[in-house]
C-alpha cells in the first residue's frame, strides 16, 4: 500500500512568492512529510489493535509507504500547462533543473519514495533524471506521465522516448505510471495494445514495473480552476477497467485526481491488491 504525501503544488518558489523564507518554505516541506509519516504510524497501530474493519490484512501482508508527490513546472504555474506541455521557449533543461533542485529537501526527509508526476514533456523528465544523478538521491522514485492518447505526453514527444529516459536511472524502481486526462474515450484500446510494449513484451522500451493510477477522466478548466462536473467516468465503469490493467502488467494500481475513496475501496475489493491511494482533488 502506498499513500500519498501531496505537496503537488507545494514549491520553494510558491511559498517564498507568498513572502515566506526559503529556510521557512523548506521546513514547511519536512514538517508535512513527517506529519503524513506519523499519520501513517497512527493507522498502522490501530490496524494491529483491530480499530479498523475490512482492511484485508493489507498493513500486515504490505508495507505502508509515504511518497511525496512532486508536481511538474506547469502545477506550479497553475496555468493549466500540465495538461498541455506548453512551456515556452524561455524554459530550457537548465531551467527545470534549477527550478527543481530543492527535490533534495524531500529526499533528505522521512518519505519512502519521490513520485514526480504530471510530467507533460521529455524534457522535463530529463531534468528529473540529472537531477537524481547530480545529487546521488538515494531514496527510489517513479515518473508519472501525463498521457491523452497512449501514443505521446500531452506535448506530443514521445511516450515511448519518456519510458526510455526513465529505464536508463537505477533509482527508478516503478515509471511509466499514466495519468489519464480522458478516461473513457482511449483507455481500451490502450490497455490491448500500449502497456504490453511499455512491459517489455513487444519492444522492451522498459523494464521497470508499471503501476497505473488514472483520474476520473473529467475535464479541467484552466480559466476558472476547477474541474468539469459530469465528463468523467463513474465508480462502476471505472473499476472493470483494473483486471485488464493487471492483465496487462500493472504492478500497483489506484485512482487519481476526482477518484474517490470509493473507487479505491472498490479497486481493492475488485482484485483483492496492493492499491495506490490518492486523495480526493
Amino acid at each position: 500500500m502506498t499513500s500519498f504525501l501531496c505537496l503537488h503544488q507545494a514549491t520553494i518558489q510558491g511559498f517564498e512568492s507568498k513572502g515566506i523564507s526559503r529556510e521557512e518554505s523548506e521546513n514547511l516541506l519536512r514538517k508535512s512529510a513527517e506529519i503524513a509519516c506519523e499519520a501513517r504510524d497512527i493507522f498502522l497501530e490501530r490496524c494491529t489493535k483491530g480499530c479498523y474493519s475490512g482492511t484485508g490484512g493489507a498493513p500486515k501482508n504490505h508495507p505502508v509507504l509515504v511518497a511525496a508527490s512532486r508536481g511538474s513546472y506547469g502545477a506550479y504555474l497553475a496555468d493549466g500547462s500540465e495538461y498541455s506541455g506548453e512551456y515556452g521557449e524561455a524554459v530550457t533543461l537548465a531551467f527545470l533543473k534549477d527550478f527543481h533542485r530543492r527535490v533534495q529537501v524531500l529526499a533528505e526527509s522521512s518519505v519512502e519514495i519521490i513520485a514526480f508526476e504530471t510530467i507533460p514533456n521529455k524534457i522535463e523528465a530529463q531534468a528529473y533524471v540529472e537531477l537524481l544523478e547530480e545529487n546521488d538521491i538515494k531514496i527510489p522514485a517513479w515518473l508519472s506521465f501525463n498521457s491523452k492518447d497512449g501514443v505521446n505526453v500531452v506535448s506530443g514527444d514521445s511516450l515511448h522516448e519518456c519510458a526510455s529516459i526513465a529505464n536508463l536511472v537505477t533509482r527508478f524502481v516503478l515509471v511509466q505510471l499514466h495519468n489519464y486526462e480522458s478516461l473513457s474515450s482511449w483507455l481500451s484500446p490502450l490497455i490491448d495494445a500500449h502497456l504490453p510494449l511499455m512491459t517489455g513484451d513487444r519492444w522492451e522500451v522498459t523494464s521497470k514495473p508499471i503501476i497505473i493510477y488514472p483520474n476520473s477522466g473529467e475535464t479541467y478548466d484552466a480559466d476558472r480552476k476547477e474541474w468539469v462536473e459530469s465528463t468523467g467516468v463513474p465508480d462502476e465503469d471505472f473499476v472493470p477497467y483494473v483486471s485488464k490493467w493487471r492483465e496487462a502488467g500493472a504492478s500497483l494500481i489506484g485512482g487519481c485526481c476526482r477518484t474517490t475513496p470509493n473507487t479505491i475501496r472498490a479497486i481493492s475489493r475488485a482484485l483483492n491488491i496492493t492499491s495506490v491511494i490518492k486523495p480526493q482533488n
